[in-house]
């Protein structure tokens, strides 16, 4: 009987123990097994083989942090993140400027009071220029769904200091990390800074080579390095139409954007096309000469849709959205130019960084340029003169067409009409009502 008791006790501790180890086992077990949550979705593979795949293919899967919720389902705010990444905004004080803009508007003089931030900003120079370029090419002319969806993607590697994205759009496809074709490299003083200045090459052509050193080909790893190394990182770009397309950009936990979109009046802005860009405007050239401009002109149309991009894009920001809160700043070239010091100080309060005084030397000496100065493409402007030298090129006829089918946009920015030659010409009227767009 003794024996009996003795083998029934030893096989409950026995059970005991088992059922310990096990408990053991299983919380040691949900410690090592990763899981996938709503929080943090693995990263779809993308393949390089097709430059054009990341934008068409990638951008369709739900777990990637950039596509666009579906109009039946509109994820909570901050959600997608990647595994094994901050949840939250950066902590080291690290911004990321986007600046946006129309072609001559007044942006590349706009950009060189970011450029000039030696030292802490990373600066790129309308990097999606190749992008434009592969997307026209590959569809024979660009979709504007998959243009915006590429251009942000771009964006967000770029701001994320990672350039293999953007090197699929470049011709001839970079070999190593190292292109000798990078559009306007001299721009952007980031790219030509010691730390990513390469030995010259022999027989190498550059075209948009460094102009204050002789470097080599950019390598973009090293450009990587020194992209990480910075505190801020800024990027101007004419080719982002609309700024809704922004929004998941925007909303990257990993990221801290501010959006600036300058404004330029869409009558300086057609006389300034049509100097720099003469080959192109042939018809509104013919236009000028005979007086007449037909509304329903394709050229005409594409102005109009021009125009309201702009409008529409501004209207979002003017909202002020609850994703768009402290993010977005309108700002007129015209005020600029006439303000230079004080509109750079508001840009730099908005963006949240520390205004140098080697940015306010440089402003100073180059708004206050001689006329003999620059060219279409300069930098150096005589800012006082320079803001309404538009209206003794452009004639009456064409000023007036530019009312009709940009009126809209006109008004919500506050340039005035003109009703006669003189009032166009006449300097003592203003064109300008002065308006305060409230970026807080």
């Amino acid at each position: 009987m003794r024996n009996k008791y003795a083998v029934i006790f030893v096989f409950i501790v026995a059970l005991v123990i088992i059922e310990k180890e096990n408990n053991i086992i299983s919380r040691v077990s949900d410690k090592l097994t990763p899981r996938q949550t709503p929080h943090a979705p693995l990263k779809p593979n993308v393949s390089a083989a097709d430059p054009l795949k990341p934008t068409m293919s990638s951008l369709s899967s739900s777990s990637c942090p950039l596509t666009e919720p579906s109009a039946a389902f509109t994820p909570p705010r901050r959600r997608l993140v990647h595994l094994a990444e901050p949840t939250r905004r950066r902590r080291d004080g690290g911004k990321h400027i986007l600046l946006l803009a129309a072609t001559r508007t007044g942006s590349s003089f706009v950009g060189e009071f970011f450029n000039q931030q030696d030292g802490t900003m990373f600066y790129l120079f309308e990097p999606l220029w190749h992008v434009e370029r592969k997307l026209s090419a590959a569809a024979g002319g660009t979709n504007s769904s998959v243009s915006a969806q590429t251009y942000r993607d771009v964006l967000q590697q770029l701001f994320l200091c990672d350039f293999t994205l953007l090197e699929r759009f470049i011709e001839p496809p970079p070999a190593d990390h190292v292109t000798a074709a990078l559009f306007r490299r001299e721009s952007s003083a980031s790219l030509c800074e010691e730390s990513v200045c390469s030995p010259v090459v022999k027989d190498v052509f550059e075209r948009y080579h460094c102009k204050e050193r002789s470097c080599g080909p950019l390598n973009f790893t090293l450009a990587s390095r020194s992209c990480l190394r910075k505190v801020h990182r800024a990027i101007k770009t004419v080719r982002v139409r609309q700024l809704e397309s922004l929004r998941p950009l925007v909303e990257d936990p990993r990221l801290d954007v501010r959006v600036i979109q300058l404004v330029r009046d869409p009558r300086a802005v057609l006389a300034s096309r049509m100097v720099a860009f003469s080959y192109k405007y042939k018809n509104w050239k013919q236009w000028q000469a005979n007086g007449e401009v037909p509304v329903d002109d394709d050229e005409v149309k594409r102005l109009k849709g021009n125009c309201e991009s702009v409008r529409t894009s501004a209207e979002v920001g003017l909202r002020r959205p609850a994703w768009l809160h402290r993010r977005y700043m309108l700002v007129r070239y015209e005020d600029i130019a006439r303000y230079p010091m004080q509109k750079a100080t508001e840009m730099y309060r908005f963006s949240g960084i520390p205004f140098t005084p080697q940015v306010r030397e440089w402003i100073r000496k180059n708004t206050q340029a001689s006329s003999e100065a620059g060219g279409v493409y300069s930098t150096q402007k005589n800012s006082s003169k320079q803001v309404e030298k538009w209206r003794f090129t452009i004639p009456f006829n064409l000023a007036q067409m530019v009312q009709k089918v940009c009126g809209p946009a006109m008004k919500l920015f506050g340039y005035r009409f003109v009703y006669n030659e003189d009032m166009l010409t006449n300097k003592s009227y203003s064109l300008l009502d002065e308006k305060t767009f409230h970026f807080a």
